[in-house]
């Protein structure tokens, strides 16, 4: 079982969100927006070149958690997105235990691109017991 303390932390670098890994992703998850995979599209609405769907990165947070503890010990997760993550970006997935109390550890999650744009925002409850 993994430390659970106020300031214990946790990282995960997620690999490089390739095009390979978009066309992938949206094979997978269903979500065939444009905007994540075809580059004449993106042109269309005046965005550079495709980005990551949020939900990808979301997943590489819950991998995160996952490697950390088991799945059935995960009470709470949630995230909001605040910026994109461009085609061929490495983000780094963090997490930091902000307290322990009534068997639930609280943690603080971010997903930070190299450049420290952060495009995720999150947190999760984890069950001590």
């Amino acid at each position: 079982m993994p430390t659970l303390n106020p300031g214990d932390s946790l990282s995960l670098q997620a690999p490089k969100i390739t095009r390979t890994v978009l066309a992938l992703y949206a094979g997978a998850s269903g979500d065939h927006n444009p905007v994540h995979i075809d580059t004449d599209a993106c042109h269309d609405v005046g965005i550079p070149d495709v980005f990551a769907h949020g939900m990808l990165s979301m997943a590489y947070l819950g991998r995160l958690l996952t490697d950390w503890v088991p799945q059935k010990r995960i009470a709470s997760y949630g995230v909001r997105f605040s910026a994109i993550t461009p085609v061929n970006a490495t983000s780094m997935c963090t997490g930091t235990v902000t307290r322990v109390e009534h068997g639930l550890a609280h943690l603080d999650l971010t997903v930070t691109l190299p450049d420290g744009t952060v495009t995720l925002q999150g947190f999760a409850t984890i069950t001590v017991n």
